[in-house]
């Protein structure tokens, strides 16, 4: 009677030991659900705050008008004599427009460590790679959704709707969003304050896009400096914008670009590849409390 009353509860307890064990969700799903919680969260948060939304918009459209129309008078170059200032500097404005975005989204980085919000992410079954996915591919999200609103601008920097070569579009600016999103999120990960995230930001990336040929063409500039722009992945990035712009077989494409769109497609990959490892390894490797 003993050993019968003993085995019951036994049985009892494999059974809701192995019931548990089956509903318990797999590593897979633990981690998509982590990398949508994380880009929903990202999404909400910055909607909500139209000063940010508008902020993103406003400054690079104010940089547009500016200094386009401040340079057009001067500006002229070989082989694209019809081609103002204000469209010559429209791609680069629109590559500001993602860099931006990026920085600022991945700046949250910082400010859910000092909230305690990381803790809870950090301790949760999921891997530290669906962290890196979910907050990189939330600032993906909203660059996109930035650069699209400012491309409907396009018109007023003598563009044509039509013309634009939309596939080759969508993969630069993807890719272009993954690499400077995930190079956001490492810094931010390595750093502890808003501050000097800034400045690195500032210090690195906006050189950067200042060498991207954004502002001036590779063709004529200093020696060491054409190293530079050949050297930068942005440089490929706004080459690929413009060549999107003007369409496939543009004569306009093939003088302002800085190599073939096969070549920007594939070092544009290669950035946003590169760049996302480098932020998984920061991530697994640092051993800072969020």
């Amino acid at each position: 009677m003993i050993a019968e009353t003993t085995d019951t509860p036994l049985t009892s307890n494999d059974g809701a030991g192995a019931a548990a064990q089956e509903i318990r969700p797999s590593a897979l799903r633990l981690n998509v659900a982590t990398v949508l919680t994380l880009l929903s969260r990202d999404l909400k948060r910055f909607f909500r705050q139209r000063s940010r939304v508008v902020g993103a918009l406003v400054q690079p459209l104010i940089f547009w008008l500016v200094i386009g129309s401040g340079l057009s008078a001067s500006f002229r170059i070989e082989g694209a004599s019809d081609v103002g200032y204000v469209q010559y500097f429209y791609p680069g404005i629109v590559m500001l427009v993602v860099l931006f975005t990026s920085i600022f989204t991945t700046m949250s980085v910082i400010e859910d460590r000092h909230k305690g919000f990381l803790q809870a992410v950090l301790v949760a079954p999921a891997s530290r790679t669906a962290l890196v996915l979910g907050k990189t591919l939330g600032g993906v999200s909203i660059a996109m959704a930035q650069a699209i609103m400012f491309l409907a601008l396009l018109p007023f920097a003598g563009y044509h709707l039509s013309q634009v070569d939309w596939p080759l579009m969508a993969v630069v600016l993807l890719t272009v969003s993954i690499g400077l999103s995930s190079i956001g999120f490492a810094i931010a990960w390595w750093l502890d304050s808003t501050q000097g995230y800034h400045v690195v930001m500032s210090v690195l990336l906006i050189p950067l896009w200042i060498l991207s040929g954004a502002m001036f063409p590779q063709k004529g500039a200093p020696i060491w400096m054409s190293l530079v722009m050949k050297l930068n992945p942005m440089a490929y990035g706004v080459s690929g914008i413009r060549r999107a712009l003007y369409g496939a077989g543009s004569s306009n494409a093939s003088v302002l670009g800085s190599s073939q769109s096969a070549t920007e497609v594939a070092v544009l990959v290669g950035f946003a590849l590169g760049s996302l490892a480098l932020a998984v390894r920061m991530c697994a490797r640092r051993g800072r409390k969020p």
